[in-house]
C-alpha cells in the first residue's frame, strides 16, 4: 500500500512535512509522496523522516491549472500532481516560484476583498496560523471565517465565501494542463491529473480527456482517490489503462482541514497498489 497525495503545513495541511512519513509508516504504507501546492520546500524534512521510519519517499507537488478546451464548467480548476521533482533548478521549479508569488498577491487581495464585505482579517495573524507566508492558502482563510462567526465550518466558508464564483473568490494565475505536462517532462518528472472528477465532467467524458493527457506528456491519472466510490475508482482505472496512463492514487490528506481523510487509507477503504510507483518511475523522461 502506498499514498501518493498528501499535504503538509508547507501549503494547506495541518501537519508538518516530517510528520507525513510517520503517519504513512503507522498506516502500513511502503511509500508516500508529499505533494504540497506549488511548493517544494518541505521535501528535505519529509525525506529525512521517511528514512527514519523506513518508508520510501517520493518528492512531489500539486499545481493548479486551467482546464480550457475540455468542456469543464466555467471557473473550474484542474489540479496536477507532479512526481520525482526536486527543489533544485529546472523549468517546472522556475514556474513554481512564479506561482508562489502569484499566490501571495492573491492572499493579500483576498484580505482586501473580505474587508470590503465587512469581514476584516489580520493578514499577519493569517500568516502566523499558516506557519509562514508560503504556506498560506484558502483553508486558513476558511478557518479564520469560522472563528469570525461568519461560517459554521471550513466547508461552509468555501460554500458561502471562498469557493469558485462565491462573493469573496479571488482568481489566481494558472497554467494550462498541457503546460504542466511539458514543464514536468522538462524537469525529468511525471505529471498526473489529480482527482479528475473534480473537473465537473461525467465519467464518460474522462476517456477522451485521458487521450489528451497522453498527448500532453502526462504519465498517469489519479484513479484511486480518497473520496471516490469503488465504482468510480474501478471505472477510472479502466480509463487510465485504456489510454496508456498509470492509474495512481492517494488520500489527499490535509490533516484537520479534511478530517475524514487519513494517510494511506483515505476514508477507510483506500488501497493503492505498491506496483503503481514502479510504473510511474518508468515514465520519467
Amino acid at each position: 500500500m502506498i499514498d501518493l497525495h498528501t499535504h503538509s503545513t508547507v501549503s494547506d495541511g495541518t501537519e508538518p512535512p516530517e510528520r507525513i512519513p510517520e503517519l504513512a509508516a503507522r498506516a502500513g504504507c511502503s511509500a508516500v509522496a508529499l505533494t504540497d501546492h506549488d511548493n517544494l520546500s518541505g521535501l528535505d524534512s519529509a525525506r529525512r523522516s521517511a528514512e527514519r521510519f523506513g518508508v520510501a519517499f517520493v518528492p512531489g507537488c500539486e499545481v493548479s491549472c486551467k482546464p480550457d478546451g475540455l468542456g469543464a464548467p466555467v471557473g473550474a480548476s484542474a489540479h496536477v500532481l507532479v512526481y520525482f521533482v526536486e527543489d533544485t533548478d529546472g523549468p517546472l521549479q522556475d514556474e513554481l516560484r512564479r506561482l508562489r508569488a502569484d499566490r501571495a498577491a492573491r492572499n493579500k487581495a483576498l484580505v482586501d476583498k473580505l474587508a470590503s464585505l465587512g469581514i476584516p482579517l489580520d493578514y499577519d495573524r493569517l500568516v502566523e496560523s499558516a506557519g509562514g507566508e508560503a504556506g498560506l492558502g484558502r483553508p486558513h482563510f476558511a478557518r479564520a471565517l469560522v472563528e469570525a462567526g461568519v461560517a459554521t465550518d471550513v466547508d461552509d466558508a468555501f460554500e458561502r465565501w471562498l469557493g469558485n464564483g462565491r462573493v469573496a473568490y479571488v482568481p489566481k494565475g494558472r497554467l494550462l494542463l498541457g503546460d504542466v505536462g511539458r514543464l514536468a517532462r522538462g524537469s525529468h518528472a511525471v505529471a498526473v491529473l489529480a482527482h479528475p472528477l473534480s473537473l465537473g465532467l461525467e465519467l464518460a467524458d474522462i476517456g477522451s480527456l485521458g487521450q489528451s493527457l497522453t498527448d500532453w506528456g502526462f504519465g498517469g491519472l489519479e484513479a484511486v482517490y480518497g473520496r471516490y466510490s469503488p465504482e468510480e475508482r474501478s471505472e477510472l482505472v479502466r480509463i487510465a489503462r485504456d489510454t496508456g496512463l498509470v492509474p495512481t492514487g492517494g488520500s489527499d490528506f490535509h490533516g484537520s482541514f479534511k478530517p475524514d481523510l487519513a494517510v494511506g487509507s483515505g476514508t477507510g477503504d483506500l488501497d493503492v497498489p505498491d506496483g503503481v510507483l514502479e510504473e510511474l518511475a518508468a515514465r520519467r523522461a
